[in-house]
């Protein structure tokens, strides 16, 4: 599973590391991801969701429900 939020859509991003000679070299910056699991009340089962911390942040404040219905018109999560 690659390292993608299923809610946000955060993904790893190319920076550079700079020493203190100011070279500069590539790496990647990494989204902070939990693999967490949630109950959904509607369909009475566990799903699992690989998010962000924003992401945990953003279903604990709208809602699981509203927050996949929106992650899946977006195309983030094609099936829970």
């Amino acid at each position: 599973m690659s390292k993608i939020c299923q809610v946000t859509g955060k993904k790893a991003i190319v920076g550079n590391n700079v020493s203190h000679s100011k070279r500069r070299t590539k790496r990647k910056f990494y989204p902070n991801l939990f693999v967490k699991k949630y109950y959904l009340p509607e369909e009475e089962r566990w799903i699992t969701l690989k998010v962000s911390a924003a992401g945990i942040r953003t279903i604990s404040k709208n809602g699981l429900a509203s927050v996949l219905k929106e992650s899946k018109e977006k195309g983030y999560i094609v099936n829970y």
